[in-house]
């Protein structure tokens, strides 16, 4: 199992929730004020280097979700999964790269929910 830290469409309630939905809740979070979030239009995308804390949900995935999140995603072509640091432990996120964000607009909130 694989702990993920989901921040936009794949949070419960959400568009593309379905496909992690049979992985293991395991409680909201918030990354480390280390990320700019940013609006893609019809999702953010959670970008390196910022000052803001990243509000999500941290889940436990298997493999085959993990691989079909991947696809998902677009991995490597999009975003880039990476270990990012929650709560002391290391936690998978999808990052995009600040060179696909270019001057999308940022989410002052850090909080897709929160974007209006």
């Amino acid at each position: 199992m694989i702990r993920l830290f989901v921040y936009g469409t794949l949070l419960s309630g959400e568009d593309n929730h379905y496909l992690i939905q049979r992985a293991d809740f395991l409680c909201p979070t918030h990354t480390a004020p280390a990320f700019s979030l940013v609006d893609l239009g019809d999702y953010p995308a959670m970008v390196a280097g910022g000052g803001t804390s990243i509000a999500g949900e941290l889940y436990h995935v298997d493999l085959q979700t993990l691989a079909r999140l991947d696809l998902f995603e677009e991995v490597p072509e999009l975003y880039r999964r990476v270990q990012i640091n929650i709560a002391g432990s290391d936690t998978a996120a999808y990052v995009l790269p600040q060179t696909h964000a270019g001057s999308a607009p940022i989410i002052p909130s850090g909080s897709w929910r929160k974007r209006a």
